[in-house]
This record gives structure tokens, sequence and C-alpha cells, in this order.
């Protein structure tokens, strides 16, 4: 089912006749749950032409490396490979998204796009809308209600949007079937100028930024997220509610990078889990809270606040209780340098940082122990804040996301209220090692990781 709601007019040009129906691909890098697909389908077979999807593959996409451009470029393969056994072509021009998009559209009866929530992705969308020489229309595939629905405004915490989006979910939790291809779309003379066959031979091609290498440990596409999604209901759902927070539990669905590319629905993952009726509700309902109420509420943030990646976009109690106490004393403070390579007193902040160094992932709550850490490590909050997210998003898989952009700022105040008041960190939330020690059993997790770390190392090493 695509809802209305989920469709929107990006300029005000008519269709007309073209050879086919174009979907600029972009967020939704995947051929199945994907809204804005479907509907070039079931556009292309009213107007009796086939459907095109077309992807533009830009080296300098902001904050990414190679690691992020392997995991990218594996998704593309599973596109392309799945959209052929539909029918469909798939072009990948090299340069910037809009103008690839724009120049298919030369020939197109009109284009669909799926949509973004950061600036450059609005950007590419209005640069199409305004220059394609024919209807370009827009469909939200990124999440179950679509932000415009859920709220009309920056929501200050997961509680205040919570319920707006309860009310409608049930609206928009619905399958999406696959459509017929009535006009196939492989024998059209319509070429790009890379090939993603084969993933490791056309990284190796393009000018990328290559401080990261790709990581051993996740393999890109929608049909390994298929895969990983299936293990997870089947061995890690029953008892995620209780377990998820366990750092050395292995509780994840590793679903955020996946996500993060495209390459899975949240629809498809909320029906999917919704509908395992063998695992309890309590551990269904805590992913789904998670996957929708929690991320969605990211969406919100990076929408309605343009400046979603600066220390600015904190709010007003924060910024004021952080000045407040900028100039407390530090006990201790590390350069970038020695947080990056993982040198400082704290074992459990090592771990966690070597885990994402490594492996492209952090365990979700070691990653808000993280944050905090180096807020209190930092000279100042300001400073913290752009540590925080330099390293975040040049190592994390799921990193440069409405999701990360929205977790960096909650250890700054963000999406939270003010607690007690305490050195360095004023009324924002603190944590502390002795809290990990009281939950979980965090010694399991540091061995865990520097036995990763030390098998990494061993394959690394030339013989």
């Amino acid at each position: 089912m695509i809802q209305d709601t989920r469709i929107q007019e990006l300029n005000e040009r008519p269709e007309r006749d073209g050879q086919y129906v174009l979907y600029f691909m972009q967020q939704a890098v995947r051929t199945r749950f994907n809204h804005a697909l479907e509907l070039t389908i079931r556009r292309a077979n009213e107007l009796g032409v086939p459907p095109l999807v077309c992807f533009g593959l830009m080296d300098d996409y902001p904050e990414a490396n190679e690691r992020h451009y392997a995991f990218l470029l594996e998704g593309l393969r599973d596109v392309e490979a799945n959209l052929k056994a539909r029918g469909i072509k798939f072009v990948v021009r090299h340069g910037s998204p809009e103008k690839a998009a724009l120049h298919y559209a030369k020939e197109a009866a009109l284009v669909i796009c799926d949509r973004g929530y950061l600036r450059h992705q609005k950007a590419w969308r209005d640069a199409l809308a305004d220059h394609a020489p024919c209807e370009v229309m827009e469909v939200e595939s990124d999440v179950v209600v679509p932000v415009d629905v859920a709220s009309d405004k920056h929501e200050s915490a997961a509680r205040t949007i919570r319920p707006k989006i309860h009310k409608k979910w049930d609206e928009y939790l619905q399958p999406l079937r696959p459509t017929k291809v009535k006009h196939p779309s492989l024998h059209l003379k319509v070429t790009g100028n890379i090939e993603v066959a084969h993933p490791a031979a056309t990284l190796k091609k393009l000018k990328l930024d290559r401080s990261v290498a790709p990581t051993p440990f996740f393999t890109g596409g929608e049909d390994q997220a298929a895969r990983l999604l299936a293990s997870f209901t089947q061995s890690k759902l029953d008892g995620y509610a209780e377990g998820r927070n366990e750092p050395s539990a292995d509780r994840h669905s590793y679903m955020s990078m996946y996500l993060h590319f495209g390459h899975v629905s949240p629809l498809e993952l909320a029906l999917h889990v919704r509908d395992q009726k063998n695992a309890p509700a309590a551990d269904r309902d805590s992913y789904l809270e998670e996957l929708i109420i929690r991320r969605e509420l990211s969406m919100n943030f990076c929408n309605f606040e343009p400046r979603y990646d600066s220390y600015a976009c904190l709010p007003n109690w924060a910024h004021k209780t952080l000045a407040d106490h900028a100039s407390d004393e530090r006990p201790i403070t590390y350069t970038l340098k020695q947080l990056e390579e993982s040198k400082t007193q704290d074992p459990y902040w090592n771990a966690a940082q070597t885990q994402m160094v490594v492996t492209g992932f952090m365990h979700n709550y070691m990653r808000m122990y993280w944050g905090k850490k180096i807020l209190e490590w930092t000279k100042s909050p300001k400073e913290a804040f752009e540590r925080t997210l330099y390293l975040n998003n040049k190592y994390e898989m799921d990193g440069r996301d409405a999701n990360s952009f929205a977790n960096v700022a909650w250890i700054f105040g963000l999406h939270d209220r003010p607690w007690g008041r305490r050195a360095i960190f004023g009324n924002v939330r603190y944590m502390n090692a002795a809290g990990l020690e009281r939950k979980f059993d965090i010694q399991k997790y540091v061995e865990q990781i520097h036995d990763v770390a030390k098998e990494h190392s061993r394959k690394e090493t030339p013989k």
C-alpha cells in the first residue's frame, strides 16, 4: 500500500511523453519495500512505458570514506541484480547525484525520487525539481509514519512524539506488495558509466578518502540485511527488551547500518518483528520503540532543525548549563589522537572505541557512555561535541545519519531533561564506569573486543 501522504509534488510541471518513468534512487537503495520504486512501476504501467532506475555516485559524499563506499557498492550490486530479475534496467552515473538524475530526466515522462532529510539530500532534490523538464514527485520510504504526518514542528523528546506516531502508525503499518512490470526496460539503450557488479574493483577506481579501510565484519546489501533480520528474529528477539543493553550479550539486530544505507525498509522490519508471535510482546514492543519512535524522532530533528550537525542545535537549557560549567577543571584531558587510538586510562571506553574503529559498529549503550566521557575529557563542551561527531561519522557504518546526529546531540542534552547538577556536566545527564560495573558484565565485553581486535590484527598483518 502506498498512502497518498507519502507522496509530494516537488514542482508544477506536468508529465509528458517520454521513453520511460525515471526513479532517481538515492536514499532507499533496495528493491524490496521501496514505495518510490513501486510507484515508479505503477506509473510506468499506466503510461505504457518502461521504468528506469538511476543512481548518482559521487567521490566526495560528505564525510564518507572507503569503509562507507564499500558497503554502499555492495548494496548497489544487489539492486542491479534484483532489478534485472524484475525486468528493470539500473544505471549508475559518476558525479553529483542531482546531475546524474537530470541527465536521465531529459528523456523521462516523469521523475520519481525517494526522500532524505539531510541538507545536501534536500538540495539535490530541490535542484532536480527546479531543472527537470517534467514532473518530479518525492515518495517517503525511509520511515514508517511520514515525518510531516507525525508532526509539524520540532519535537522536544520521545515522550512528545510517541503519542502522535502511535495515533497514526496502524494506518502506515501496511504491507507493500511488489508490482508486476508490464513493460520491461532491459532493452533500453541507456547507459551508465560505473559498473557495480564487482564492488571491490569499482571501489579501487573511485577517488576516495582511504583513511578508513572497509570493514571485514559486515557486508552491505538488501540480501545480507534479509539474512541478518531472519537470524535476529529466530535467535535474538526473545529476551531483547532485557538483554539489549548488555554490551557482551550480542542482542543486536545490526540493522542500523542497513537502515542508514537504505538497504532495508523500516516498514519491513516493523512488520516482520510485530508478526513474530512466538516472541514475548515486551521484546517486540521494545524493538519497535527503538525502530519507530526513537529513530523517527531523529528524522523530525533533522527535518526541522537546520543546525542538526552543530553545537548550536542543543536546547537552551543545555547550552546554559554547559556554559556555566565550561571552565570547570577537568581532572584529565586527552588529545583527539589519543582518543582515536583508544589510549585513555579507561579500559571500557577504550574497548568501545576499538570496537568502532575495527568493526564499524559500537554497542548502543556503550556509545552513550563513550560520548559522555568525551564531554568529560575535553576542554570545552563545543569541542567535545565536534570530536564526538567527527569520530562517530568517520568510523561508524551508520554515521552521517539523522539518527547519528540526534544521538550525538543527545549526549549533550538534546531530547533529554535536566538532571542533578555536577561539575563539567552541569544539569546534563552523567554516566560513569561504576554504572557499567554495577549493571553489566563489562569485563566480558572488554575481553570480547580484545579478542576481536587481536584476530583482526592477525588477519591484517602480512605474512
